[in-house]
């Protein structure tokens, strides 16, 4: 459990709200709360999370990556800059009287874009294949994920040792480069890191040769991967953590990006499976019972006398589990005619039969 409320409850909407009642909502309380007009200890936390289920909401593909998964498909998915990006800030703000956007970025992430930066490594990324026996249960294993280490011939630092006398010329010794970047309507005044010196803030001359100023390794490292039941192709799990360490120490995380490989039998449709088995004449046409494997192991399937073919039937609960663990999805069986594309003489005759059979 994250601990965060529900974003439609944060904005007082309902969960078929347009993306117009959603802005009008957060405008409202945006500028009851905002830091700069409520100085209530509480006002700049309540400003934040009401932010944070904006951005989300008013984002047509977070918003459903939310409304299927919870706080979750959001945290796992997307880093706290990425939330925010592409929110229109901009025209909600403007002419309230608190500056521009680079006010709010300032409340939503401190104000410390670079601060952060020498802080903490940068993410990682690291693609996983996985069954839909493993989304079905759930799989929790221990996996060699190629990733980093701190230097060891500059001890993290990224570099030589007693090499900080001189100022790389690019940053003036600062390790930043400062640029304001436009994101639609949205305006980042953002702090890079200097490429020149890698955020060391030496001369590229002086950087550790070992790791070429990076201040990590490339290594392979053992984690324990917790997967639930119930995810999606394509959901990212969030370690936090797990990513590139850095010279204060903290590391970044590491974003799990999960692919589901193709069943040799089922087909997945959301939390649903579908199987398709053929069946002969003679037992669509009086009835029986077969046995159809499912993500459970196999079971038995009555067919009625007179099935026609193409007929779906539905087995309760063998589909896949809810991601938020509110049950499982149903398997649908559909079966269809087998024709024979050899038969005996006797076989021949009993069909030509059949044919010439008047109907009641």
């Amino acid at each position: 459990m994250t601990g965060k409320r529900d974003y439609y409850e944060v904005l007082d909407v309902s969960k078929d709200a347009s993306k117009e009642e959603i802005k009008k909502a957060y405008r409202k309380l945006a500028l009851k709360y905002h830091p700069d007009r409520n100085k209530a200890p509480e006002a700049e936390s309540q400003f934040k999370e009401m932010s944070e289920a904006y951005a989300v909401l008013s984002d047509d593909e977070k918003r459903s990556q939310y409304d299927r998964f919870g706080h979750a498909g959001i945290n796992g998915r997307y880093t706290p800059e990425d939330i925010f990006r592409g929110a229109d800030f901009e025209s909600i703000f403007r002419n309230s009287g608190f500056g521009g956007f680079e006010s709010i970025f300032d409340i939503l992430f401190g104000g410390r874009a670079g601060q952060r930066n020498r802080r903490r490594g940068a993410d990682l990324r690291y693609d996983l294949t996985i069954t839909l026996e493993d989304v079905t249960f759930g799989l929790k294993k221990e996996a060699q994920i190629p990733g980093f280490e701190s230097c060891g011939t500059c001890g993290g630092s990224g570099v030589k040792p007693g090499a900080y006398s001189k100022k790389c010329p690019e940053c003036e010794g600062t390790g930043e480069i400062r640029r304001l970047r436009s994101f639609g309507f949205m305006r980042f005044a953002e702090v890079q890191v200097c490429r020149k010196c890698r955020g060391k803030g030496v001369p590229a001359e002086n950087l550790c040769n070992a790791c070429n100023g990076a201040g990590a390794v490339k290594s392979l490292r053992k984690i324990m991967l917790n997967i639930p039941a119930g995810v999606d192709d394509g959901f990212s799990l969030r370690l936090a953590g797990e990513g590139m360490p850095s010279t204060a120490g903290q590391r970044g995380d590491l974003y799990v990006v999960l692919h589901v490989k193709h069943h040799k039998l089922f087909v997945r449709r959301g939390d649903h499976i579908y199987y398709q088995t053929k069946v002969s004449f003679p037992k669509l046409a009086l009835g029986a019972k077969i046995s159809v494997p499912t993500l459970y192991g196999e079971t038995k399937l009555k067919i009625p006398a007179g099935t026609q073919t193409g007929t779906l039937f539905k087995l309760r609960n063998k589909g896949i589990p809810h991601f938020r663990g509110f049950g499982k999805g149903d398997q649908f069986v559909e079966v269809t005619a087998e024709t024979p594309t050899k038969m005996s003489q006797k076989q021949k005759k009993l069909f030509e039969e059949l044919t010439e059979e008047p109907k009641d």
